[in-house]
């Protein structure tokens, strides 16, 4: 044994700590480690610094927006150091979309791909025969049933950049965010959904919308909410993010484990970690305990689609087709900033041009020209 004990950090839900607790509890150990798993809620997983983090914790479960910032405070392994290149390679080819690619940057690999997640669409069976699959069908819904856009904290932003994505595909303007044309008719639609439904949830999470779902509350569908498995078993459907002239658009999710620079790196540590990322862990273990797999074998697993009731199969095209987030430097800061200026400008009515300029000037305040985005 080595005798060292790491302290690790993740996010509190099950699907973030479960599988974690579990094979520390029962994995670990027989591979010469303990592993402490403390927890942060959503909020803080989303937003809270990675450097301070990093200076607290050996293993530390991120999104892929903090990469950026992570390498400017050098705070962070890369993986390939950890690992070494020829499991990223394989990682490369087996994650599912761009889950591993996500955390490149700078010409290095910031985590390891745990889980994979992208928004999708949510429903309440009992209430939608026939999950809409296009924006304009999504609209037409929104006046019979029940509909609510997911807008509280940073999800505003990422709502915004799935619907952009849906009608200009991934790519980004040099320099910029959004082209202003695509961005105002991205904007138009989010606005022909911010009713009485999204107004009244405006302040609801992920989970919370999904909760709200699966107890039955008066709500019919929510078109882009970061897919949780854990609600395909408390009544709540899952189906790809809707369409636009581009095809699925969505905003990968996720979560991968980084390495602190304060972590002694050892035979066993890589063993574990080797482990979680292995077929045995990701089509096994990490789903028996709620936890949401990034291999895309996992993903195509029939007993594990089977087990989950059809959330695999029924989202697996939209991660396959998710884009990224801002990765730079400031990214963090700049999603807050700009959410906080869409939730505003869309419960107020503004007009689109105005709001789009707001973002535009804060994107060039967080965003370094030149700089990987």
């Amino acid at each position: 044994m080595s005798g060292i004990q790491y302290r690790g950090l993740t996010w509190d839900h099950p699907r973030g700590y479960r599988a974690l607790e579990a094979a520390a509890e029962a994995i670990a150990p027989a591979q010469g480690l303990t592993i402490a798993w403390d927890r942060h809620p959503l909020e803080g997983f989303e937003s809270h610094p990675i450097a301070d983090l990093a200076e607290r914790y050996d293993l530390i479960v991120l999104d892929h927006p903090h990469v950026g910032e992570a390498v400017a405070h050098d705070c962070l392994v890369p993986v390939e150091e950890v690992m070494g290149e020829a499991m990223v390679e394989t990682l490369g080819a087996a994650a599912i979309g761009p889950s591993l690619a996500s955390y490149r940057y700078a010409g290095r690999h910031w985590a390891l791909p745990l889980d994979a997640a992208s928004q999708v669409m949510a429903y309440a069976p009992g209430r939608v025969d026939t999950p809409p699959t296009m924006w304009a069908e999504v609209i037409d819904l929104a006046a019979r049933a029940p509909v609510a856009l997911s807008l509280s904290g940073p999800h505003s932003a990422l709502t915004f950049q799935s619907v952009v994505a849906s009608l200009h595909g991934a790519g980004r303007p040099d320099n910029a965010f959004v082209d202003p044309e695509i961005g105002a008719e991205a904007y138009a639609i989010m606005a022909a959904l911010t009713g009485e439904e999204t107004r009244a949830r405006v302040g609801h999470n992920p989970i919370a919308l999904l909760e709200a779902l699966a107890s039955g509350e008066d709500l019919a569908l929510v078109p882009l909410v970061y897919g949780y498995v854990n609600y395909a078993k408390q009544g709540v459907a899952f189906a790809d993010a809707p369409r636009g002239p581009a095809g699925i658009g969505s905003i990968l999710g996720g979560t991968g484990i980084a390495v602190s620079r304060r972590c002694k790196v050892t035979d066993e540590l890589c063993a574990h970690l080797a482990w979680l990322m292995g077929e045995e862990a990701q089509r096994g273990f990490i789903p028996a305990h709620e936890g949401q797999p990034a291999l895309r074998s996992a993903w195509a697993d029939p007993a594990v689609d089977a087990e989950w009731g059809g959330f695999y199969s029924a989202t697996r095209a939209t991660l396959e087709n998710a884009a990224l987030r801002p990765r730079h430097d400031g990214a963090i800061a700049f999603q807050t900033e700009a959410s906080a200026r869409l939730r505003e400008g869309l419960l107020n009515r503004e007009p689109a041009a105005r709001v789009l300029a707001d973002i535009e000037a804060a994107f060039a305040r967080h965003h370094q020209q030149g700089t990987e985005t």
